[in-house]
C-alpha cells in the first residue's frame, strides 16, 4: 500500500502525508508536497518551496506559509538548510528555529540531514527528484529528515542520520520508522558510467550480494545504467539496522508524475521544489 496519501482541501495546497504515521503517533507530522496549490508562476506554478531557483521570493515565502496553516503548525518554526549534496547531519536545537524560512541567506549552511527531540520544530527539505528520507523514533520522540540525491546516497547519508539519532538521542536502530519519499523511479533514472562506478564501489563496500545489487543498478546497451535510487536507499536502512517491517517505500515517481510533482530531470532543470517535512507538537 502506498504510504503517501494525497490530501486534498478546497483553496488549500495539496499534500502527500504518511497517514499511517500520523494515525499511529499522536503528535507527529510528516509528509511532502505537490506542486499544486500556491501563487508561483510558471514554470515555477504552482507550490515551488525553493527560494534558490529564479522564483520571486514573495511567492516562495507565501508558499510556504500556506502550507503551515493547512498542515497547522506556526510558520515560525520551519527550519530550512542550504543543502550541498553532502552527509552533513545537524542536531536542530531551539537555537536553529525558524532558520532559512524567509531567505537563504538565513538558512542552516552546508547540511543535508536533520534531527530534532524538541517539540514544535519542523524539519524542512527541498526536493524535485532526490529520494527525502524521513526517520521517527517513538521510542525517544525523535525525528530526522535526509536529503538523498546520488552523491548523499553513495556517501550513505542515510546511515550518517541514523549514527547521529543513536549517539545524540540514544535510539536504537531497531526502534526507528524510516520512509522514503517521491523521487525519481528507476523507470526514469538513467545515469552515465561515472555515476553507475560509485554505486558499484558502494555496493562492494557494504557488502551487498552481487545478485541483490542487479535490481539497483540495471546496466544498459548504451553503456550508461538504470539506477534505483529508492531500492538503493531501503538496502542501506537495512544494513543501519532498521527493521525491514519499519520501512515504508513510496511508488510514486517524480518524473513519471511530473503533473503533480516537479522534475529536475523530466523538465530541464528549470523547475520548482517540493519540500518534505516532519515535526513534533
Amino acid at each position: 500500500m502506498e504510504p503517501f496519501v494525497k490530501q486534498e482541501k478546497e483553496g488549500k495546497p495539496i499534500l502527500y502525508t504518511i497517514a499511517n504515521w500520523m494515525e499511529t503517533y499522536n503528535g507527529l507530522t510528516v509528509g511532502f508536497t505537490s506542486r499544486h496549490g500556491g501563487v508561483s508562476k510558471a514554470p515555477y506554478s504552482t507550490l515551488n518551496c525553493g527560494l534558490h531557483v529564479q522564483d520571486l521570493s514573495e511567492d516562495v515565502v507565501n508558499n510556504r506559509e500556506l502550507i503551515a496553516e493547512t498542515i497547522g503548525h506556526s510558520f515560525d518554526s520551519f527550519t530550512y538548510a542550504e543543502q550541498v549534496h553532502g552527509k552533513e547531519v545537524i542536531v536542530v536545537s531551539e537555537l536553529e528555529k525558524g532558520m532559512g524560512r524567509t531567505s537563504r541567506e538565513s538558512a542552516i549552511q552546508a547540511k543535508d540531514a536533520f534531527i530534532t527531540n524538541e517539540k514544535g520544530i519542523v524539519l524542512c527539505a527541498l526536493f524535485a527528484d532526490c529520494v527525502p528520507l524521513f526517520f521517527y523514533d517513538p521510542v525517544k520522540q525523535v525525528v530526522g529528515l535526509a536529503h538523498a540525491g546520488w552523491k548523499g546516497t553513495v556517501l550513505n547519508i542515510s546511515m550518517a542520520t541514523i549514527s547521529s539519532m543513536t549517539h545524540t538521542f540514544g535510539s536504537r536502530p531497531e526502534d526507528i520508522r524510516a520512509a522514503i519519499g517521491p523521487s525519481i523511479g528507476v523507470c526514469c533514472y538513467e545515469v552515465d558510467e561515472v555515476v553507475g562506478e560509485r554505486v558499484k564501489e558502494l555496493l562492494s563496500v557494504i557488502e551487498i550480494p552481487s545478485e541483490d545489487g542487479l535490481n539497483v543498478l540495471i546496466a544498459k546497451e548504451n553503456g550508461k545504467y538504470m539506477l534505483n535510487l529508492q531500492e538503493l536507499n531501503r538496502k542501506l536502512l537495512r544494513q543501519a539496522g532498521i527493521l525491514s517491517s519499519h520501512i515504508e517505500v513510496t511508488e510514486l515517481c517524480t518524473s513519471c508524475s511530473s503533473h503533480t510533482f516537479f522534475s529536475h530531470r523530466k523538465e530541464g532543470g528549470s523547475t520548482g521544489r517540493m519540500m518534505a517535512w516532519i515535526g513534533l507538537s
